[in-house]
C-alpha cells in the first residue's frame, strides 16, 4: 500500500503553496534515499488546540508542539499519523526568521525522518535530524528546480 492522505482539523486551511502531489513525491523520494517504501501515512493539519488535546490524551504532556508523530512503521514501510500544528509551525517560523514555508516542509520530513527511525532527545540525535532535514529540504529543492 501507498497511500499518503492530508486531512484538516480545527480552525486550519492548506497554505497556499501547498501541493499534495509534490509533497507525495517528496515523501516518496525521502523514503527511497533511506531504503523505505511508503505505506499508509495520514498527515493531519491543524490547530493549536486540537495538538495539545492529541498532546494531553496520547503524550501526557501539557504543552503545545509543532508536530507529533505516531509510528506504525512495520519492517522498512513507513506508516503513521502526522499532526502538524500549522500555528506553531506559524510562530516557529517567525521565531527561527525563516519562511512558513521552509518550516511547513521542514516539519513534515521532520516527522518521516521520526517514522524512519530518526530520534531528537538529546543534543546528538538533534543536531543528526536536523542534518538529515536539511538533506530533506534539499532533495524537495531539487524536485521543485527539475
Amino acid at each position: 500500500m501507498n497511500e499518503i492522505l492530508f486531512f484538516k482539523e480545527g480552525k486550519v486551511e492548506y497554505p497556499s503553496f501547498f501541493s499534495d502531489l509534490k509533497v507525495c513525491r517528496w515523501i516518496a523520494v525521502i523514503g527511497e534515499r533511506y531504503a523505505r517504501s511508503i505505506g499508509a501515512i495520514n498527515f493531519i493539519f491543524c490547530d493549536d488546540d486540537y495538538i495539545l488535546a492529541i498532546n494531553r490524551q496520547y503524550l501526557k504532556h501539557d504543552y503545545y508542539t509543532d508536530v507529533i508523530t505516531f509510528d506504525y512503521c512495520k519492517n522498512k514501510v513507513l506508516s503513521g499519523d502526522v499532526f502538524i500544528s500549522l500555528d506553531t509551525v506559524r510562530s516557529n517560523a517567525e521565531k527561527f526568521s525563516v519562511s512558513f514555508e521552509n518550516e511547513f516542509h521542514r516539519v513534515i520530513c521532520h516527522a518521516v525522518l521520526h517514522l524512519i527511525g530518526y530520534k531528537d532527545k538529546t543534543d546528538v540525535d538533534s543536531m543528526e535530524m536536523r542534518k538529515n532535514e536539511n538533506k530533506c529540504l534539499e532533495l524537495l529543492k531539487m524536485l521543485l528546480d527539475g
